[in-house]
């Protein structure tokens, strides 16, 4: 399986400064997303810090042999890059009084072959596009979350409820992290939307999907997305990372190989 990746970054109309952050290294097939929060400029301290260290760290740990290691191995590799930039964060908010409080949450993915190693913490999310279906892959650690998990609220009540960003997960937040990791089967055509909460707070699921259908390059998806979550106030940083499988090609040779030569 081949890939195509592309990510953007926007301030939206209300925020002075852009706490949101997204990367990706194409080679080692390695996206991160991440959405700051704290004063100053701490959250975008924050959420630098666990996109480039996520980012660097995987990198460097599969380029050391283990471009073929299983997903229950990745996972364990997010998880262990994930709790050292949590205790960074930490570290940093301690010796820097002006960083007191800062966290992020995080969004991480590896995609090898055809499986999506999956990796988050907090209210950014990833979801799936295939076959005109969008389906939310993460679930958000959010008190919201956890009423409609306990019956309290129906997704529809929590979308207008308040408190919505009210976070029961964040790096930076705790001492012992707790990460959700999951494995997933990538088909051809799969298009995988990373994006912080400045998008899914303006722009409902359904009009998501219908920019994605439209099936132009990513960066015209992306920049798609950021203008229809301006255009509906823009509330808050967005930050959007498109991730595109595609089948191989297959060689001129190896076709004439399958199907026969063509009689003189």
């Amino acid at each position: 399986m081949k890939y195509q990746f592309f990510a953007l970054t926007d301030q939206g109309r209300v925020r002075n400064n852009n706490e949101d952050s997204a990367s990706f290294d194409e080679p080692h097939r390695v996206a991160v997303l991440a959405d700051g929060m704290g004063g100053y400029n701490a959250g975008e301290v924050a959420s630098g810090m666990a996109t480039v260290f996520m980012q660097s760290e995987l990198v460097r740990w599969l380029s050391s042999g283990a471009q073929n290691a299983d997903a229950e191995k990745i996972g364990k590799a997010i998880d262990i890059c994930a709790r050292k930039v949590n205790q960074s964060i930490l570290q940093a908010a301690v010796s820097n009084p002006q960083y007191a409080g800062m966290g992020t949450t995080l969004v991480v993915g590896v995609f090898q072959e055809a499986s999506l190693t999956l990796g988050h913490v907090g209210d950014s999310r990833c979801y799936r596009y295939r076959a005109n279906q969008l389906v939310q892959l993460t679930k958000d650690h959010s008190m919201l979350q956890e009423q409609v998990d306990a019956g309290l609220l129906t997704p529809e009540q929590a979308e207008i409820a308040p408190g919505k960003n009210l976070l029961t997960r964040a790096l930076g937040a705790e001492d012992d992290l707790r990460i959700d990791v999951g494995t997933y089967l990538v088909e051809a055509d799969d298009i995988y939307l990373m994006c912080s909460d400045g998008l899914t707070d303006m722009v409902q699921e359904e009009d998501i999907a219908n920019i994605l259908k439209i099936g132009t390059s990513l960066e015209s998806l992306a920049t798609e997305l950021i203008k229809a979550a301006n255009a509906s106030g823009g509330r808050d940083n967005i930050a959007v990372l498109l991730i595109k499988a595609q089948a191989p090609a297959v060689p001129a040779g190896l076709m004439s190989s399958w199907f026969g030569r063509s009689k003189h």
